[in-house]
């Protein structure tokens, strides 16, 4: 089974969009009642009896009127002329000065717009000392890459960018989330490079592809920033040239190369502009800012880079809103946020100064809390010792429902009020045992590779778990004890 996950798909209807349908449906009934309105109305006529007169009366009415229309002529020339001090213009005279003014405003419209060397849209949004797209593609192609891991259900392939000649690329987390091996694999033009011939490589085959393929080792991920840094055994490789995000404007061009859908369409290439600068989504527990731009992020590209127009990565191709409820509206991560994670991950393979509570778990649905009439909330599944959830007496089963006076429903919700403490700060929890609410205080201790490992392998616990009676509703110690209702 291949699994082409490599962005996420952000989905999903709003009101407005419910609002947009509604509002063509209630137009064209307005057109309807409009049209039948004027069909239906109908005009006035008033009748009129004519009155007889004599002959001698219609002779004298008739001269009186020749003279009442010449006076008045004569007037109406005599007092124009009066007012604006202007000759008397003849009918001829009218037609030629607005024959003349036609043809001036013309031949002004013809000389402002040179209409045969319109810019492109690329011109326009790049400037005038930028690369070509061809002149970019060229640079930024042999430093991107593509991964393809090994999951316990299948297949996953993504994008990365090479770091350093000898072999750190750059990539999503969520590409090789889960991933029991993974591989990267070299752009087609270190073909026929000796080198980065080296150990690393994967397989023995004489095939072009196969010597392009080398084993990776994972040197840290970050879940929560959706970065990842793997190594292999490679010398001599082009490393990207890193821009900046932070001075970027919506309007210039923005260029995406990648792995869409599989290896076999590598170094892919889209492009368009930066549509905006600061967009924070939370996708899968993930709250993340994120730069929008139309250039098309598809499924293989997240990893890769999105370039400018000087061949810079300026962010990490991530994701992307699905097809059918939006078109153009993909996400990168923007470089200046990923560059301290990757330096974190390289020197310690964890994010440092990252508080944490010390537990790990799994989210309670609205599905499964209404079911078995508990709250929704985080489930604790696992304390870490010497944490400082163990300190303040949190057992495994709790579930979080709340911190700083704060309900929650979801890992995300209780990561966005923890993140804004430091290390060694205390926070007050809300939790849920046996029915009963309580509150405990902790003090928050440190994210080390240690805990980062734990709640990834409850994450991958959590999504692996088939049997919700089991885990919800049995009598391993799951929700099945809290059956039967609760209240605060």
């Amino acid at each position: 089974m291949n699994d082409y996950r490599n962005d996420y798909n952000y989905t999903g209807q709003t009101d407005s969009d419910r609002d947009r349908y509604s509002y063509g449906q209630d137009n064209s009934a307005y057109s309807q009642q409009y049209s039948s309105y004027t069909q239906n109305a109908r005009s006035e006529y008033s009748y009129q009896p004519k009155k007889k007169s004599t002959a001698g009366k219609k002779i004298l009415t008739g001269i009186i009127a020749v003279l009442s229309v010449g006076a008045i002529a004569t007037t109406s020339i005599v007092g124009y002329t009066l007012i604006t001090g202007d000759r008397v213009i003849s009918s001829g005279d009218s037609e030629s000065e607005s024959s003349k003014k036609t043809e001036t405003v013309s031949a002004k419209a013809k000389s402002s717009v040179d209409r045969t060397n319109l810019p492109t849209i690329q011109q326009l949004s790049t400037p005038s000392d930028a690369l070509t797209i061809p002149e970019i593609v060229d640079k930024v192609s042999p430093s991107v890459v593509g991964i393809s891991c090994v999951l316990p259900n299948g297949m996953a392939t993504g994008s990365g960018i090479i770091m350093s000649e000898d072999g750190y690329i750059l990539t999503n987390a969520h590409v090789v989330e889960e991933a029991q091996e993974i591989s990267v694999v070299l752009p087609s033009n270190y073909s026929n490079s000796d080198e980065t011939s080296d150990s690393g490589n994967s397989t023995n085959s004489d095939s072009s592809e196969d010597n392009l393929t080398y084993t990776a080792e994972l040197v840290g991920a970050d879940n929560q920033t959706d970065i990842a840094v793997l190594k292999i055994k490679a010398d001599g490789l082009t490393a990207a040239e890193f821009g900046t995000s932070s001075d970027l404007q919506i309007g210039e061009a923005a260029i995406v190369i990648g792995n869409p859908v599989s290896l076999s369409l590598a170094n892919s290439v889209t492009a368009g502009i930066i549509s905006a600068t600061d967009r924070t989504l939370t996708i899968e527990d993930r709250t993340i800012n994120y730069i929008q731009t139309d250039a098309a992020i598809n499924g293989g590209n997240s990893g890769g880079p999105l370039i400018n127009a000087y061949g810079q990565v300026i962010g990490i191709a991530s994701a992307r809103v699905d097809a059918s409820v939006a078109d153009s509206l993909c996400f990168a991560i923007p470089i200046d946020d990923a560059l301290p994670i990757v330096d974190d991950l390289m020197k310690n393979g964890y994010v440092t100064g990252r508080p944490s509570l010390g537990v790990t778990g799994a989210n309670v649905s609205s599905a499964y809390a209404s079911y078995y009439g508990i709250p929704q909330g985080f489930l604790v599944r696992g304390v870490t010792k010497g944490g400082g959830a163990e300190a303040a007496g949190i057992q495994e089963n709790d579930i979080i429902i709340g911190i700083e006076d704060q309900f929650i429903t979801n890992l995300a919700e209780l990561n966005e009020v923890k993140n804004k403490f430091k290390v060694g700060d205390t926070v007050n929890l809300t939790i849920y045992r046996n029915g009963k609410k309580i509150s405990v205080d902790v003090v928050l201790g440190e994210s080390t590779a240690e805990s980062v490992t734990q709640e990834q392998q409850n994450e991958e616990q959590q999504q692996n778990y088939n049997n919700y009676y089991d885990y919800y509703g049995g009598n391993n110690g799951g929700l099945g004890q809290y059956y039967g209702g609760w209240g605060f």
